[in-house]
């Protein structure tokens, strides 16, 4: 049962972007297509579960005063990865997401992890929790990309969803992400208060 607490507390309970509103940099930025949101959430999910694993693996034998900076470069790694590997392959997205890729060394969501859960539990537990927090940064992400683009540019993946008259061009800026993040996180609360 803990370890599907593990998994399941970043999906909804402790969603990084709709409760915990971290990680809101790269969301902003990036949630105006649902290509770029699925390629910033893989990149971040691949660093997450990663970074989660080896700070487990490792987390008795670093000392505490330098925890934070192993942190760093235990993350930097594998964003090191991501980046070279996004480049290598994926140049358009690459393009797209441009700074957001190597910046998370920084996101919140990953060394907030890492220090609050990672160095406390043993590598299984902290390999669900990166992916229970992976999926839930991919689903808001994902959501919030997918509510931008249809009603900023009118389609979702070139397919078109709204006749070009109804598309509101802020919704596809940075205030659009705002606007969305807002709607959802009160339809979430909302459908928490029935629930319970």
């Amino acid at each position: 049962m803990s370890l599907l607490k593990d998994f399941s507390r970043g999906l909804v309970a402790e969603n990084p972007v709709l409760r915990l509103m971290i990680g809101l940099c790269p969301t902003l930025a990036v949630s105006n297509t649902v290509i770029n949101a699925l390629g910033m959430s893989a990149a971040t999910g691949f660093v997450l579960v990663c970074s989660n694993l080896v700070v487990a693996l490792i987390r008795k034998i670093v000392p505490d005063e330098i925890r934070i900076p192993i942190f760093i470069i235990v993350i930097s790694t594998f964003v090191t990865i991501s980046d070279y590997v996004m480049q290598a392959y994926f140049q358009d997205l690459h393009h797209a997401l441009g700074v957001f890729v190597p910046l998370i060394v920084v996101n919140c969501i990953i060394l907030g992890r890492a220090e609050a859960f990672a160095y406390r539990n043993t590598v299984l537990s902290s390999t669900l929790d990166g992916v229970g927090m992976s999926l839930g940064f991919t689903l808001a992400l994902g959501g919030i990309a997918v509510i931008r683009e249809s009603l900023g540019a009118g389609a979702i993946l070139g397919i078109k969803v709204l006749p070009q008259a109804l598309a509101a061009t802020i919704m596809i800026l940075p205030p659009g992400a705002f606007i969305t993040i807002g709607f959802l996180m009160a339809a979430l609360n909302k459908l928490e208060n029935k629930v319970l």
